[in-house]
């Protein structure tokens, strides 16, 4: 969509998810949907990590009309089911 653009518009554009969730959550989620028995450890955080990882979205709703539209569980099913066909 944005190589395509007429407008000749210039980036960076952000194509993240502003939903955020915690790698946690994350784990959490890949552990749910694996049904894997896998347990999850903590290390001390990088002195530059940051806090919220929130990406601002609103210059490609504004220019590109675009958004995510799939969620999270249902991206990663996605994916899941993708690496088990090629692994």
């Amino acid at each position: 969509m944005l190589m395509e653009n007429k407008r000749k518009l210039k980036g960076p554009f952000n194509f993240g998810n502003p939903n955020e969730f915690s790698v946690k959550e994350l784990a959490d989620q890949v552990i749910k949907i694996t049904n894997s028995n896998s347990e999850i450890s903590y290390s001390s955080l990088p002195e530059d990590d940051p806090t919220m990882r929130n990406p601002d979205i609103s210059d490609t709703i504004s220019s590109l009309g675009w958004r995510p539209q799939i969620e999270l569980e249902e991206g990663l099913k996605k994916t899941i089911k993708y690496f088990e066909t090629i692994l």
